[in-house]
């Protein structure tokens, strides 16, 4: 499943024996609840990323050569969430294997269940630091427990169920939060998650009390307010601004022990003018830069 790409994010051509990082895409939005076409968001970035340079000056570094790989899209199954679950448990589980940090671009934010399904069977005792404007702690969406209004709910449960030792409770720490139901607010509120909603107030006493412990860092874009990041498919108002992102996932990627990733909910079609997938592309550069000049 991790094969040569032609066409990679900018920066990002090592070749895998020799990479740190690999970028993968999940072109899956099957589960989307409101406006589809995160499927294409790998594709974008890629494409875009080259109007991008491989220096940043809010961090002052270059993205390394020969450090990140680029094997492009999974080809995913049609039409079975958890067949397409079980695609992404299987190239995150085969990344970790040879020692490298996977970087997945989603597809809507159910897929980030399969990484999280094979970071927790090598790391139970892992954190999870949730970038988002929604809960996503349904117990089922419609009827549905695989969707991505759930895939928060259903990664406590992964940790619950890896180390039966230690409560999944406050191991999930979620920023920006500014939509769900009631019932998902009062049960994060229980102590079910580290609940830190509207803004990313607290992320670095978060940062410290984590320490050394492993952690799988999940962003959903529509944290971004939709004046900064209309493209997406669930967009909510009331949300941060770009340079605030920007400072948070980079702080994140600097400080922890970070074992696994994703980047996910960029929806091309629903932006036109491109200006989404242009954040989204800067996002993800700063993540990798970070991430790869850590001491």
């Amino acid at each position: 499943m991790i094969w040569k790409n032609t066409v990679n994010f900018i920066g990002c051509d090592a070749e895998y024996a020799e990479a740190e990082v690999v970028i993968f895409g999940a072109p899956f939005d099957s589960t989307t609840s409101f406006r589809p076409g995160t499927r294409f968001a790998g594709q974008s970035v890629r494409n875009d990323s080259y109007g991008l340079e491989i220096y940043s000056p809010y961090q002052d570094k270059e993205l390394p050569e020969n450090v990140v790989y680029d094997c492009g899209d999974l080809e995913l199954a049609i039409g079975s969430s958890e067949k397409v679950l079980g695609q992404i448990r299987e190239c995150t589980e085969n990344i970790l294997k040879d020692g490298k940090l996977p970087f997945m671009i989603g597809g809507e934010h159910l897929v980030t269940l399969g990484s999280v399904r094979a970071a927790a069977e090598r790391y139970p005792d892992m954190h999870i630091i949730h970038f988002d404007a929604h809960t996503d702690l349904r117990e089922d969406y419609l009827g549905v427990k695989l969707s991505h209004a759930c895939v928060i709910r259903r990664c406590w449960e992964v940790l619950g169920m890896q180390d039966k030792s230690k409560s999944a409770d406050g191991r999930i720490h979620q920023f920006g939060i500014r939509s769900g139901e009631k019932v998902e607010f009062d049960w994060a509120r229980e102590g079910h998650t580290d609940f830190h909603p509207f803004t990313l107030d607290g992320l670095d006493k978060v940062l410290e009390q984590i320490g050394d412990a492993p952690v799988y860092f999940t962003v959903d874009l529509d944290v971004m307010d939709p004046s900064v990041f209309p493209g997406t498919g669930t967009p909510e108002p009331g949300g941060i601004d770009f340079l605030t992102a920007m400072r948070g996932v980079t702080k994140v990627c600097e400080r922890v022990n970070l074992i696994g990733c994703d980047v996910n909910e960029l929806c091309p079609p629903c932006d036109p003018t491109g200006a989404s997938t242009a954040v989204a592309c800067k996002i993800i550069r700063e993540m990798l830069i970070a991430v790869t000049n850590r001491k």
